[in-house]
């Protein structure tokens, strides 16, 4: 059982109450009644609400404190009238009968139809299962539409889609996406409440629900698993909260746009994300409960994104949650945390359905690799400088490059790429390691600024197409949001012009496109890092120096033995960094109980690891496991796809997807309550509007309709 929070942490959720207009006449001979009372004007203006058709239009409930009631509990309830919003002509959606909140000096509450998230995680082992319910409620005075585009973590297999109506509980099927969309269209139509899924990116989904009608509230139930990621004893779970502003280079028509409230269309994307202005914000909010069930001891948790509330249940269990006061779904939810004694040995886990035996690998470098020296480096540090990485964003790129410039050794030589609309350098070929380079480094570093696009294809051209020097090891380390609506293009890109360069990949930001982030480093057989705006820079950027600081295990090669392993995914086996393990997944026919020989080398040194299977209860009762092989084989097929023209891969894709019941972009969850139609006739569109990711600058990152 989940603990209760504290009762002296009080909720900060806002006041969203649904009125009758019934209510309207007598509420306002009340106000009436306190205005001519008062000495004094009445409180502030009225909150304007959604503009719409006329037959749609009804005023906003607006509260406010009244300076004459302070230090009192008592509160003024105002009712206001006023329709306009500054919408551009020919916006329409529905009136507003929504009572909201109005704190002096905080940002104008907008009534939306998103009411609460809540969110629950259960790890155990290194698999997460999560379950997110989203509240949908009906604040106008005419059904709608809803449409939410929001995250999930890329790696997630989602395999279970309810919605909820009352009493009654619709389970999603999955379909072929063209399939389910025509479904839900038609449902739509026909005026019964329908809620379809689609996936637009691996880690960016749409949620559409139809015909809310007035009043009414609507939840719609997600579920899936994911692998957690573990560096150097820490595993770590991540639940993304907002999508963050996407840039799309001209010419794109398959991007998502990132649009101001109430411009559908601007983008010209075919999915769009709207983001609330500064002085805006929605009634919206999350809450999340984890429970970590680690098997082993747990030594310490520490959560550098939100406030949490905890309570240790068993030295290797304990239950984290969200407090009241920091319930905004502004960025990320990341929690981590390490266990006790040595860092973990390599181990496989398996089970077995009624489909066949399924295993996970967790390769875990060996010790040795600590004991061995490196050769010279070159590297090449390639930095965002685009409108998204203003201020602190960039700020903290800036200060993980001070920190590798500092570190580096004698008989290396460094880079510095910036890129925005364009590219350029610090210079034409790379510089050796000298006082005065360094000197000269830290300049040009200091003087970069923010502006402009996310041209990130000329920052991955500038970076790989420069000659290499194979006396020296060559690392790119990319450090960027990662908010591009074109992310295929940047990972053929990289496909094509790899050649013997690794990638390591450093998402900073709040709310980064771990998507990106993670494949690019896949790709490039290297490695991915975070920087929220709350971490060390230069404790990040040691990190990383102390990857590259020995020798990877390339080359890898792995002996199954009496498993009879089949379809092991990724097909192509990443280099194996000291601290980072390397996770792979696939099926077997033969004993589950066989030793798994590992074969690799580093540098010129040959090596090997033993790894026992093991056929654990917990897993086997995990059904969690069939799934993030069938996500994993999925996600490898798309990757071929950024730069494999063959036409097979979307229907293998689509096929894998159904057999498994899983989300793609090629299958979507749709469910349809057929019990009754609602009421009235057409259902506005309402986009649900988001905020911008906390360090993001809306006004370098959106777009407004001139």
């Amino acid at each position: 059982m989940i603990p209760n929070e504290p009762k002296h942490q009080e909720s900060n959720r806002p006041l969203g109450v649904l009125v009758r207009f019934a209510w309207i006449a007598p509420v306002l001979l009340a106000v009436s009644f306190f205005a001519s009372c008062a000495s004094k004007p009445k409180g502030p203006s009225p909150i304007p609400g959604p503009a719409g058709p006329a037959a749609f239009r009804a005023g906003a409930l607006a509260v406010s404190h009244d300076p004459l009631l302070a230090g009192s509990d008592e509160e003024l309830w105002i009712i206001s009238r006023s329709i306009s919003d500054n919408r551009p002509r020919g916006e329409e959606s529905p009136g507003t009968g929504a009572m909201l909140a109005k704190i002096p000096r905080k940002p104008r509450e907008i009534p939306l139809p998103l009411k609460h998230t809540e969110v629950k995680a259960l790890v155990s082992g290194f698999i997460a299962t999560v379950e997110v319910t989203q509240q949908f409620q009906n604040p106008y005075d005419a059904r709608i539409e809803a449409v939410y585009v929001f995250p999930l973590p890329h790696n997630a297999s989602v395999n279970e889609f309810v919605m909820t109506i009352g009493e009654r509980h619709i389970r999603g099927i999955i379909r072929e996406r063209r399939e389910a969309e025509r479904i839900y269209q038609e449902a739509k139509e026909r005026g019964y409440v329908a809620s379809l899924l689609t996936e637009e990116r691996p880690n960016i989904f749409t949620q559409s629900v139809a015909n809310i009608e007035p009043g009414r509230a609507i939840d719609v139930n997600i579920k899936y698993f994911h692998t957690l990621d573990y560096v150097d004893g820490w595993y770590e779970f991540v639940f993304p909260m907002v999508v963050g502003p996407r840039f799309n280079p001209p010419g794109t028509t398959a991007g998502v746009g990132a649009v101001a409230r109430g411009q559908s269309g601007v983008s010209g994307q075919p999915t769009e994300a709207q983001y609330l202005p500064p002085d805006e914000r929605s009634g919206h909010d999350i809450s999340l409960t984890l429970e970590v069930n680690a098997g082993v001891a747990i030594e310490e948790s520490v959560c550098r994104t939100h406030s949490v509330w905890k309570e240790t249940v068993s030295p290797g269990r304990f239950v984290a949650r969200l407090i009241s006061g920091d319930r905004i779904p502004n960025r990320d939810f990341v929690l981590r945390y390490r266990v006790a004694g040595e860092p973990i040995k390599s181990s496989l886990l398996a089970c077995r359905d009624e489909r066949g035996g399924y295993f996970t690998l967790m390769l875990y470098p060996p010790r040795e690799l600590k004991d061995l020296g490196r050769q010279p480096l070159e590297l090449v540090f390639v930095l965002d400088c685009s409108g998204s990485m203003s201020g602190r964003p960039l700020d903290q790129a800036k200060a993980a490059v001070e920190r590798a410039l500092h570190r580096l050794e004698s008989g290396d030589v460094f880079q510095i790429i910036r890129f925005s609309d364009h590219a350029s350098s610090l210079g034409p070929r790379p510089l050796p390691v000298s006082p005065e380079n360094v000197r000269r480094g830290l300049a040009y570093l200091r003087s970069l600024e923010s502006e402009g696009g996310t041209m990130m294809i000329e920052g991955i051209k500038a970076a790989l197409d420069s000659p290499h020097d194979p006396d020296r090891l060559r690392f790119v380390c990319f450090l960027t949001d990662g908010y591009i609506g074109n992310e295929n293009e940047i990972l053929g890109e990289v496909h094509q012009r790899l050649g013997p360069t690794r990638i390591f990949s450093l998402g900073v930001g709040s709310s980064v496109n771990r998507y990106l982030l993670d494949h690019l480093a896949r790709l490039g057989r290297g490695a991915v890092a975070y920087l929220g705006l709350n971490d060390d820079g230069a404790k990040v950027m040691d990190d990383f120096l102390e990857r590259i600081s020995h020798p990877a295990l390339s080359d890898l090669r792995i002996d199954w033995g009496t498993m009879h392993v089949t379809e092991v995914f990724p097909l192509r086996l990443p280099d194996m960094f000291v601290g980072r393990p390397v996770i792979v997944t696939g099926r077997f026919t033969g004993d589950s109980a066989a030793n798994v020989r590992v074969i690799g080398r580093a540098g010129e040194r040959p090596m090997e690891l033993t790894v026992p299977a093991q056929f654990d209860d917990a897993a086997a009762a995990h059904n969690g496991l069939p799934g993030v092989w069938a996500r994993m084989k999925i996600a490898d097929l798309a990757d071929r796809m950024s730069y494999d023209d063959n036409g097979k891969l979307p229907r293998q894709i689509k096929q894998m997807a159904l057999d498994y019941g899983l989300m793609s972009a090629f299958t979507a969850f749709v469910a349809v309550d057929s019990t009754r139609r609602t009421k009235g006739t057409g259902a506005a569109k309402v986009p649900v509007a988001v905020p911008v990711p906390e360090g993001v600058k809306y006004e370098t990152t959106v777009r407004e309709e001139q």
